[in-house]
């Protein structure tokens, strides 16, 4: 059998000294856990090396991959990662040529041609990887295995698409023994997580919703799949085993299905585990409901984060949010949310593609309105594979290139915006919390109340100074110790059209309750 070391590079760049560097989230790599269950099924040997809490330093890889030594090498990345991707490339070719490595992740699934270009990666891995990965290190005839761009000579060549992972409890469970769990107890800010140590969960895939913006579909599709209450309890009851106290929800749209998501809180309730989790990947306002929450909260969710984005309807209509979303409903879902006593956050962006200085000053109003617990403002990026991208490359708005400035706490000027300069939009952002925070004594009151009840004003107030002395965005440069950037290969993405994978439909009729 093969021995495998996965590795998840570093999240320091993308959060920075910006204000929401408080916010760094440090716990296992679902990505890599889901992968690395398919092969240990298949009687792989396979290890996890994790930088997303350390500062990238080509060394710690080049001493694991001398100490390990081995077979397959897997990367993933999304667009913020690729440089330190590239760069792990090179390094390894450079030491140990017959290492085949391997790369995923949202970035690549978009621009597979594109980033074999330039990298030294031998293999792409295209949308979901729980069996094309596996197939891989089983050494399968590289033509005969669906969803890869992989070299070939001095050629590239790709495979047809596999299709998507239809019946998710097929899957085995998330290989999180890999991890250390003691080794991410502490690292995490006490404002994610209530308890550590905490990991990633997910309890479905997808989002059947078109937002210009988002980059999900580059790996699960447009589409929704759903694991089954029981399956989904069982999972908690395994993480509980392994030693972690907290969970953070993945999934895009959890809430979406208010019945099935109830019956998935109470197949936790009945576990009788005591654990506590929360909804960090913002759930929709339209499918708010007290009788869910409330069970909800009874499961042990104590935080549920909204996507709100925008605070102007028509923006958020013309953007792609779709479904039911509106500045009514996001007061509606925050109020019943906090009736069954869970905390409530709010993810809001500058610069969105329809935005104007008005429609900007529409969503710091609305974050400033809104009861909300915690608020993140992020400006608005257009990764590459997402219609936002397209829009900006045809009409020749993008600026930059640089996958090391693409994450929404950059202080760089990646676009040009149709309407609003970089100055402007960083101007807002500097507005927002002005506004909404400082201005804001509201907001504030409930922080201290907050705080006193449980028990945590003392570290409210520490994270509160560093978010005040703290920029809107990161100023800090590149602080990556690269392995020898000379060497990367490069793509000319300026002249070069670009071999884009389109976005794809699961297929399945999807039932969204409204």
């Amino acid at each position: 059998m093969a021995k495998v070391l996965l590795i998840n590079p570093s999240y320091q760049n993308s959060y920075g000294n910006g204000k929401m560097s408080i916010l760094n989230p440090v716990h296992p790599t679902l990505s890599l856990m889901t992968i690395a269950a398919s092969a240990l099924k298949q009687g792989h040997h396979v290890e996890i090396l994790d930088l997303s809490y350390r500062q990238y330093h080509y060394q710690i890889i080049k001493d694991k991959i001398i100490q390990f030594k081995p077979d397959f090498v897997g990367v993933t990345a999304t667009t913020p990662l690729m440089n330190q991707a590239r760069d792990i490339s090179v390094l390894i070719k450079n030491i140990y040529p017959s290492i085949t490595t391997i790369i995923g992740g949202p970035h690549v699934s978009a621009l597979p041609y594109e980033s074999l270009c330039e990298s030294l990666f031998d293999i792409v891995v295209v949308g979901e990887g729980d069996y094309t990965f596996t197939d891989i290190i089983n050494g399968n005839s590289l033509e005969t295995i669906p969803g890869i761009y992989y070299r070939k000579k001095d050629t590239i060549h790709s495979t047809p698409f596999r299709d998507f992972v239809q019946n998710l409890d097929d899957l085995p469970f998330p290989a999180l023994e890999l991890y250390d769990a003691l080794a991410y107890k502490g690292k995490i800010s006490h404002l994610f997580a209530k308890q550590t140590p905490l990991t990633l969960l997910e309890f479905s895939r997808g989002c059947v919703y078109k937002c210009d913006f988002c980059a999900s579909k580059n790996t699960m599709a447009l589409g929704y799949r759903k694991k089954s209450p029981e399956r989904c309890s069982e999972e908690v009851k395994y993480i509980a085993k392994l030693g972690y106290k907290e969970f953070a929800l993945a999934d895009d749209i959890f809430t979406s299905d208010n019945k099935w998501a109830t019956a998935v809180a109470e197949a936790i309730i009945k576990t009788n585990v005591n654990i506590v989790w929360t909804c960090s990947n913002g759930i929709r306002v339209e499918s708010a409901n007290i009788n869910m929450f409330k069970t909800m909260k009874k499961a042990g969710c104590y935080r549920v984060s909204f996507g709100f984005e925008s605070g102007n309807d028509e923006v958020l209509q013309k953007f792609g949010k779709g479904g039911k979303a509106s500045i009514e409903q996001g007061y509606k879902a925050v109020k019943l949310a906090r009736k069954a006593k869970i905390d409530t956050c709010g993810f809001f962006m500058l610069g969105l593609s329809y935005d104007t200085e008005s429609t900007m000053m529409d969503t710091i109003q609305f974050a400033k309105n809104t009861e909300l617990d915690l608020l993140k403002f992020g400006k608005t990026i257009a990764f590459p594979g997402t219609p936002m991208f397209q829009d900006y490359r045809q009409k020749k708005l993008i600026r930059s290139y640089n996958w090391d400035d693409y994450f929404i706490y950059s202080n760089e000027t990646l676009f040009t915006h149709p309407k609003l300069s970089h100055k402007t939009i960083k101007k807002y952002a500097q507005i927002a919390y002005r506004e909404a925070v400082l201005k804001n004594p509201k907001f504030i009151l409930r922080r201290i109340l907050r705080g006193i009840k449980t028990r945590e004003f003392f570290l409210d107030f520490y994270y509160f100074i560093k978010w005040f002395f703290a920029p809107p965005f990161s100023t800090e440069g590149d602080k990556s110790i690269y392995y020898n950037k000379t060497k990367w290969p490069t793509y000319d993405f300026e002249n070069n059209q670009l071999k884009t994978i389109p976005i794809r439909s699961i297929g399945n009729k999807v039932a969204i309750r409204m």
